[in-house]
């Protein structure tokens, strides 16, 4: 059975659906996978209007309950009205609505086991704000829901860069005091087992990254690092996880030294995002530690490309085909660790003698060319 993935619509004025149609209605996204739409197909046709002819007549079945879904078809979930306004390139109350709507309904089928791993297109932050949503994004608001009591990771991804964070959306302001020794080694740990259990990296070597201008200039221009952040990379180290730092961030990445790390810990959102996006554009959000599959393309909403026809779906095709390699990879990885069939218990009368009968008869040698014996 195809893996089924769950694919939020997310914001309906930005260019979600624009990507959304470009990834999914690819010839061969069928082969790998059975998609789940969360969104409206009279919104999706209003948005496919305006892309490539191939793109003007999609093809999918509506369904009312996951449980129906359709292999071989693109299935569609409505989650609201068709006459939700749409005002393509605007931040609007409604479409904020009908992000959550579908956030909701795709996060709740997951809950249930009715699909398997979740890949949410870009929402807009402010606007899906409401009583039920009071996150500052996809990744604290499925931590809330499907997280450990531990700790989740915001991880981005991509062949030459994988990035995680400490802080996820913090203010700058407070970001020095969200940084605690262990908060850090929690996102060590987390990360650590991602990268073997998720990207099959046995080792993984891990680089951490300073909080200040030059690594605080041996307390010169901050003590986080000699207070904080060293103290964490050692305990790490301690549990065996391979840390290494901290860096400045400015000469590690614009040395290449980021080269020699299978991953990187970053302390806050700029200080990562910014070098891994300058280097590609097409990477993969990956929320790391929960007990779910969740990816999302590393971009935003982009009112300012909605309706042109001019967004890249790659991101969110990568993003798709990376919650797949997880399942694989996670299946793969539960069926090696899986305990042997069990080993009967030896019968230890056959290694120690006083655990032999009395009457047990003594052995003889064969000889198998003995002349047989004299009547």
């Amino acid at each position: 059975m195809k893996p089924i993935i769950a694919i939020t619509a997310g914001d309906i004025n930005g260019v979600s659906y624009e990507i959304i149609l470009k990834t999914i209605f690819h010839p061969h996204i069928l082969e790998i996978c059975t998609p789940i739409l969360y969104g409206n197909v009279a919104i999706a046709k209003q948005h496919a209007q305006l892309l490539d002819e191939e793109f003007r007549t999609p093809q999918g079945v509506i369904i009312t309950d996951a449980r129906k879904v359709q292999e071989g078809k693109v299935n569609v979930i409505t989650c609201y009205p068709d006459d939700t306004p749409l005002e393509i390139g605007k931040s609007t109350p409604e479409a904020g609505k009908a992000s959550l709507a579908a956030l909701k309904r795709a996060c709740g089928d997951l809950q249930q086991g009715l699909v398997h791993a979740i890949v949410t297109a870009p929402i807009n932050k402010a606007n899906i704000q409401s009583d039920e949503f009071h996150f500052s994004g996809h990744t604290e608001y499925l931590t809330h829901l499907f997280g450990p009591k531990s700790e989740s990771l915001m991880m981005m991804v991509s062949e030459a860069l994988k990035v995680a964070l400490v802080c996820n959306h913090v203010p700058i302001q407070k970001v020095p005091e969200s940084i605690t020794a262990d908060r850090i080694i929690r996102k060590l740990i987390v990360l650590n087992e991602a990268l073997k259990n998720d990207f099959t990296i046995r080792q993984p070597r891990i680089a951490v990254l300073a909080l200040n201008p030059h690594a605080g200039d041996g307390g010169l221009i901050g003590e986080e690092e000699r207070d904080v952040i060293k103290p964490a990379i050692e305990q790490a180290n301690k549990q065996g996880i391979l840390t290494f730092g901290p860096y400045s961030a400015d000469g590690f990445f614009g040395s290449g030294h980021f080269a020699h790390f299978d991953a990187i810990l970053a302390m806050y959102h700029d200080q990562g995002l910014i070098p891994f996006k300058s280097m590609d554009m097409n990477g993969v959000n990956f929320t790391a530690g929960l007990n779910i599959i969740r990816t999302s393309p590393d971009h935003g909403v982009a009112y300012d490309l909605a309706g042109k026809n001019e967004a890249s779906p790659q991101s969110f095709r990568n993003a798709l085909m990376m919650a797949i390699d997880i399942l694989k990879q996670r299946a793969m990885n539960k069926e090696i660790n899986a305990n042997p069939l069990p080993v009967p218990e030896p019968d230890e009368s056959e290694f120690r003698p006083e655990f032999r009968s009395f009457s047990e008869p003594k052995s003889t040698t064969y000889k198998p060319n003995a002349p047989a014996a004299q009547q």
